[in-house]
């Protein structure tokens, strides 16, 4: 028996994941991916530097800062500058944020739902911590 083609299967997942969400009306408030992960880390760390995030979310600085310009502009996060450190920028949630970063989390709520149905805390442990050794890859 030859082994299960992993990186086929998990483009397939990858894009029936993609599907699923897409299916939802106003599920992401019309924001991206990337976004919904920015709303999740200021929900947990409000006024958070442009670095902190950047490195939190395994980006470059300049990644979060284009991101930030294009949610500020969207009314999600506000920007403003750090009392001790006149070059740094932190972000916080709007209440607009607030509530897309809530209703994001919905959704992911329901799809983790229906991706752990069936399985056991064993098992889904098994799959989370091979998803973990995956996403190591860049760095071999």
């Amino acid at each position: 028996m030859s082994a299960p083609r992993f990186g086929f299967l998990l483009n397939r997942a990858q894009r029936a994941l993609q599907r699923w969400v897409e299916t939802r009306p106003n599920a992401w408030e019309g924001i991206s991916s990337a976004q919904v992960g920015l709303l999740f880390f200021l929900e947990a760390h409000r006024d958070a530097k442009i670095g902190e995030i950047a490195e939190a979310l395994q980006v470059a600085p300049a990644a979060v800062t284009n991101l930030s310009k294009r949610m500020q502009a969207a009314g999600l996060i506000e920007r403003a500058g750090d009392d001790s450190d006149g070059r740094a920028t932190r972000l916080r949630l709007t209440t607009d944020g607030e509530r897309a970063s809530r209703q994001s989390r919905r959704l992911l709520d329901e799809m983790n739902h229906h991706l752990t149905a069936g399985f056991t805390a064993a098992e889904l442990a098994v799959v989370a911590r091979w998803l973990e050794q995956a996403a190591t890859l860049a760095g071999n």
